[in-house]
């Protein structure tokens, strides 16, 4: 028998059935937002992560981009479009940022794309080339891209904004 709380978990290609317990981060939350699905959210989650992680955070640029590129694919490509929901969640772990982007799932599973000459399909190309670690689950509520970009801790010189 499978457990409730199980969810198929895919990291780089890679399936495998985990558990809650398993994808624990353990940190700060910044802070959790409901976008709606659609294309004007994508602006509304940069200034989000920029609001929570400060102008002076050394992951900023990096997160900005990744968070970008996931709420562009949850508004156009998955079943949040056309005015369901997608949540952003930022969790500061203390030496990375952790960000989840949930919407509502797809028929199709998100893929890297390798094709560099392709008009679109390299947001997960960056999200792998750019995160430390990054990947996919799936469960009844819909589908979770999340990510982690590494900071130098010192190099921080303001607290995030509230």
């Amino acid at each position: 028998m499978r457990n409730p709380d199980a969810r198929e978990e895919q990291y780089g290609g890679d399936r495998r059935h985990t558990c809650d317990s398993d994808r624990e981060t353990k940190g700060t939350l910044l802070g959790v937002t409901d976008l709606i699905g659609s294309p004007k959210s994508v602006a509304r989650a940069r200034e989000y992560v920029r609001q929570r992680l400060g102008a002076g955070h050394p992951a900023l640029e990096n997160v900005t981009l990744l968070v970008s590129e996931l709420v562009t694919n949850a508004v156009i490509h998955s079943d949040s479009r056309n005015g369901g929901r997608v949540t952003l969640a930022l969790v500061d772990g203390y030496d990375f940022i952790h960000a989840d982007v949930a919407d509502e799932g797809s028929e199709s599973v998100p893929q890297v794309s390798t094709d560099m000459f392709a008009e679109g399909g390299r947001g997960l190309f960056l999200v792998e080339a750019i995160s430390s670690r990054w990947g996919i689950y799936t469960d009844c509520a819909g589908r979770t891209v999340w990510f982690q970009v590494g900071y130098q801790r010192d190099d921080i010189f303001c607290c995030p904004r509230q």
